[in-house]
This record gives structure tokens, C-alpha cells and sequence, in this order.
């Protein structure tokens, strides 16, 4: 399986039509089919619902189309640092992370490096912890921060000098807010709004002492934001992390931590016998300067 390949395969996914990704492409309407059809036998599946006006991916198409853009995105990385010049520094720096007030940390690092090394550019993406753990293992990424427990059998790890607090946010007119801090007993058939991490072996799940299935779940996010929205519109209550959310007095919301306390420490984390570039191993002499004496 060529990449050339996959690029084809990418154009027709994102065309929806033959005619218009052979255009895109520079090939000619026959042979781009041919390569489809070639690549469909040697996978054995068929990739498009074919229509009369439009092309559609299978479910096996959009598992490929997953893959391909993943061994894509690699290759490039790949290729760029392969083909930096030995006497500048210079690249790309690639970050996963969740939501955390800890990235300031990070930037203060990003903004002591810009001034000895410009040329290097950083790329931060946000996820959960289940997204930057895969895009790290996958190597689309060179380090992710991460909240919690993490393996520390599968990644190095750096502990930064902040930790992140579990508590509720909830509307300002919500019946708890008058409280200084939310115990379990408070959050009794509420609806909450929870990570879509929560399970079994989470940190949540040992402070409420309960089971998954005994807490009234109304919905999951990955991404603060939208259950902050959901917050606002009194759908119920989000537990998540603290300095995430405006909670000033001109917003509708507030923040209340747990009690007994929760708060975690945050790693930055990279993969055990990670082959670095010349970037990301500037970042991580900067970042092991900063905190490990």
C-alpha cells in the first residue's frame, strides 16, 4: 500500500466524486477508479457506497480513512524533521493536552525557548487523556500532559509544580451555590455532568464511593466548554477541574471545590526510548532545567 495511494483515497473522501478529486489530484477519472478498486481488493473491503452523484464512505471506509490520515499526518512529521538543516535549530514541537490551568506553565517554557530558538514551532492540540495517550503512542504527537494516574511502566514523566481541584460548576442561582464546599451527600440525585473518562477505576468514582451505575448521569463532555453550556442552560452539574471556566462575577456560573478534598498532580509524559528531534529535544532540556535539580 502506497501512500500515493492514500492520498488518493483522502481526496475522493473529502470530494465525495470521482470526477472532482481526479481534478484535484491531476489524474485522469479512469486510473484514480483503478487505484480505488485496487486498493478495495487488497483490503478486501469495499471502502464507497457508490451513487449516482455522490460517493460515500462505508464503515470500514471511515475506519480507513482514520488510518490514512494518521499515517499521513506521521510521514509528514517524519519528513520534516528529517530534513532540517544540522546548523539550525528549528522544527516542530507537537503537545497534546487536557484541560488544565497547568498549559501556563508550559507557554512561560514555549516563551523561554522562542527567544533562543524562533524557528521552532509548537502545535498544542486538547483532548482527554484517552485521545493524547493514543496520539502519543501513535507517535503524532512528543509529549502530553495528563492528569492523574499515568503508566509510568510505558512513559518518562516529568511531575510539574501545580495540581488541578475537582469541583462542581453550577449556576449561580442553583441551590448549592451557597456552599463553600460539595460533599457527596450534596450531590445525591443530581443530574451531573461528568468526563466521558469516568469509570471504574477513577479518581471521581473513589471520592463519591459509589458505582458508575449508582450516580444520576444526565450527560458526558470531553471538552469543558460544552458542559459549561449545558451548566448555563440548567441541565445540571459538571464536575470538573478548577480555573477552567469564567466564573467572574459577569458570567451566570460558579465553581465550588469537593470535599474531602480531590485534587491530582499533572505529568507531562513522552514515550520510553523516544527518538527525539532536534526541537522537541530542546524542549525537554528546557523543561528538565526548570524542574528536575
Amino acid at each position: 500500500m502506497e501512500i500515493r495511494v492514500l492520498n488518493y483515497f483522502l481526496a475522493v473522501a473529502r470530494e465525495q466524486n470521482i470526477t472532482n478529486a481526479a481534478e484535484v489530484l491531476h489524474i485522469t477519472q479512469p486510473t484514480l477508479s483503478r487505484q480505488l478498486k485496487d486498493l478495495e481488493d487488497e483490503l478486501g473491503k469495499p471502502l464507497f457506497m457508490r451513487g449516482k452523484r455522490k460517493i460515500t464512505l462505508t464503515e470500514e471506509g471511515m475506519l480507513f480513512r482514520k488510518r490514512a490520515e494518521e499515517i499521513i499526518n506521521l510521514v509528514k512529521k517524519t519528513e520534516k524533521e528529517i530534513s532540517l538543516s544540522n546548523e539550525i535549530v528549528s522544527g516542530d514541537v507537537y503537545i497534546g493536552t487536557g484541560e488544565s490551568d497547568s498549559i501556563k506553565i508550559i507557554a512561560d517554557i514555549i516563551k523561554k525557548l522562542h527567544k533562543k530558538y524562533p524557528d521552532i514551532h509548537y502545535h498544542i492540540s486538547s483532548d482527554d487523556s484517552i485521545d493524547v495517550t493514543e496520539n502519543l503512542d501513535k507517535g503524532l504527537i512528543d509529549f502530553g500532559i495528563l492528569i492523574g494516574n499515568i503508566d509510568k511502566t510505558k512513559y518518562n514523566y516529568i511531575t510539574l509544580p501545580v495540581r488541578d481541584t475537582w469541583g462542581i460548576l453550577m449556576k449561580k442561582d442553583s441551590p448549592l451555590s451557597q456552599k463553600s464546599l460539595i460533599t457527596q451527600e450534596d450531590l445525591k440525585d443530581k443530574p451531573l455532568i461528568v468526563s466521558r473518562q469516568i469509570n471504574s477505576n477513577s479518581d471521581l468514582l473513589r471520592w463519591f464511593k459509589a458505582d458508575i451505575s449508582d450516580l444520576n448521569i444526565f450527560a458526558t463532555y470531553n471538552l469543558v466548554y460544552n458542559a459549561s453550556i449545558l451548566v448555563e442552560k440548567g441541565l445540571g452539574y459538571a464536575l470538573t477541574l478548577d480555573k477552567l471556566v469564567n466564573v467572574t462575577d459577569t458570567t451566570k456560573l460558579c465553581f465550588i471545590p469537593l470535599s474531602p478534598k480531590l485534587d491530582l498532580e499533572i505529568n507531562i509524559v513522552w514515550k520510553k526510548y523516544q527518538i527525539f528531534s532536534k526541537a522537541s529535544q530542546k524542549f525537554l532540556d528546557e523543561l528538565q532545567k526548570d524542574f528536575i535539580s
